[in-house]
């Protein structure tokens, strides 16, 4: 399982540090759609920021509350590539998902190096629309320069 798992973290949802003009961003932002949030989260270590878009009637979330997020490659158990000829899974096969409260699949669209020293990244992902922005250290997110990504999170 572990080869599958591309980059797993504990967030906080709260705001991200103050801009230049010294206010405090809001940690949850109600998008113009309905059903759907945009949550600002801090990692655990402080060292990565998380602006994510969830679908609130599959997934509640409030300020304060402390979430899991794993980035995997696949959600076969045994780490194996999904076969796309299988289709979605057996009758009874177990996998990641049914370990997790929310799953979605998408595709990693962008990458930003950051400009000073190179030691900072962003990662851009998209989940049928609903948007992920990862910020941090380059050798935490650097294994997520790949096409597809499962995104699993859970409280």
């Amino acid at each position: 399982m572990a080869d599958s798992q591309l980059y797993l973290d504990t967030f906080t949802i709260r705001p991200p540090p103050p801009g230049k003009d010294g206010l405090e961003p809001p940690c949850i932002i109600a998008n113009k759609y309905d059903r759907v949030l945009r949550l600002k989260a801090t990692s655990s270590d402080n060292s990565t920021l998380l602006s994510l878009d969830i679908n609130t009637d599959m997934f509640q979330v409030s300020k304060g509350d402390t979430i899991e997020v794993l980035l995997a490659s696949t959600l076969n158990l045994d780490g194996s590539k999904d076969a796309p000829e299988k289709g979605w899974r057996e009758t009874g096969e177990q996998t990641l998902a049914d370990m997790w409260d929310y799953v979605c699949y998408g595709r990693v669209y962008r990458f930003e190096e950051g400009a000073v020293g190179g030691d900072s990244i962003n990662v851009y992902a998209s989940f049928g629309g609903l948007l992920m922005e990862l910020k941090g250290p380059y050798k935490k997110l650097t294994s997520l320069r790949i096409n597809h990504v499962y995104l699993l999170v859970k409280k």
